[in-house]
């Protein structure tokens, strides 16, 4: 077990779990997490490995696959109820995000919106917050260590940021023996959010050095360990190192993102569509998009080491977007948006929502509206 902060505190490796159990001073903590993790046996596990520990735990499971708002409004009522003083998040990003929420909602006035990115409100949010520890059950959004959460507004239906440094979890706990379990189709997916991560904040044209180097190695990270960790969910190495990946990539996205999470959101808060399958379905063809554009030799300088990282685990293709598509139907994902339950007539409108959603501002090159429904036609 393995441990450093960056700034959140981070314990990595099997034996990751048993540590936090030393370092909670809490009395009772409210568990956020959702009801497949109950059904499966993963709470009981989380549990089991916290081992003797002073803090009993109120379970929360009001946990949709993409949050929505009522999620967090329950939380924080169930938060007060209960006489909390932490929470841990126990979960993909979806648990993550609505324990971050719940976080400050339970000591801040209503309505929620005001705190959004979109109402400059991250500001709002007070550093008088309750601990929070992060146990992901997946590795791909990295929330474990992030200052965000995304949240489905009730009144305008989209997928909403919420970003300030409070947000950022007290300590992430990395332990692959919580994930050992989870299907190769999510841990496809989870990684290819994780993948995407890094490289559209690599190539965000904002200047973060210091981000892009933690984005180049989380790449060189899931290029090196994603296929094992689908392969066999048992490689407790791979499943390590894909927590490792995902971590970076929320780290380097402070930089920011874009088109492919922009295309992906609509996709996720219109549809349902896993956020990692979201951005893998979008990839490919984002990234041939970019590519027939006319580039400066900065953002062609960029394209060219992502693609030497492809090629350095020998991955080489014709083109990045060939590389990404040929790598991820070997993970098992289908192409073909029809084949997910989006229908032509769809695109405007998601388009539309696509073009509202800020992460293309940071895109390689500038979109518009009528590119990213041209990338929804071409990937349907």
């Amino acid at each position: 077990m393995n441990q450093f902060s960056f700034p959140t505190t981070i314990l990595h490796g099997e034996g990751a779990l048993a540590e936090l159990a030393n370092r909670i001073p809490e009395k009772k903590l409210m568990l956020v997490t959702d009801p497949g993790l109950i059904k499966a046996g993963v709470v009981e596990q989380a549990l089991a490995g916290l081992g003797e520990r002073g803090a009993t735990f109120e379970i929360y499971d009001g946990v949709h696959p993409n949050p929505i708002e009522a999620d967090v409004e329950a939380g924080a009522v169930f938060y007060n109820e209960h006489g909390c003083d932490g929470l841990l998040a126990l979960g993909g990003g979806s648990a993550m995000d609505v324990a971050k929420v719940i976080r400050f909602l339970a000591n801040h006035p209503p309505p929620l919106a005001q705190y959004s990115v979109l109402e400059n409100g991250g500001a709002k949010i007070s550093d008088a917050l309750p601990p929070m520890y992060a146990v992901p059950t997946t590795a791909g959004t990295g929330s474990e260590v992030g200052r965000g959460a995304v949240i489905t507004m009730r009144d305008t239906g989209r997928k909403t940021l919420f970003v300030a440094p409070p947000l950022m979890p007290t300590i992430a706990v990395l332990e692959p023996v919580l994930i050992s379990s989870l299907p190769p189709h999510l841990t496809a997916a989870t990684g290819i959010d994780a993948f995407t991560h890094c490289l559209e904040s690599y190539f965000a044209p904002v200047y973060h050095p210091m981000a892009d180097g933690v984005a180049l190695e989380g790449i060189r990270l899931c290029l090196a360990h994603l296929g094992a960790a689908v392969a066999n969910g048992q490689n407790l190495d791979a499943r390590a190192q894909m927590q490792m990946a995902a971590s970076m990539g929320a780290v380097a996205f402070q930089k920011d993102l874009g088109m492919v999470h922009s295309l992906a959101h609509p996709l996720s808060a219109r549809h349902g569509t896993h956020h990692g399958l979201a951005n893998a379905l979008m990839l490919p063809d984002s990234m041939a998009f970019i590519e027939s554009s006319d580039l400066t030799d900065e953002q062609q300088r960029r394209i060219d080491h992502i693609r030497a990282l492809f090629a350095e685990a020998g991955r080489a293709g014709d083109s990045l977007a060939d590389e990404t598509r040929s790598w991820i139907e070997e993970l098992g994902i289908k192409f073909g948006l029809k084949h997910h339950g989006i229908r032509v007539d769809d695109i405007p409108a998601l388009a539309d929502e696509a073009f509202l959603d800020t992460c293309h501002a940071t895109n390689l090159i500038p979109v518009t509206r009528d590119d990213l429904a041209a990338v929804y036609e071409k990937a349907l």
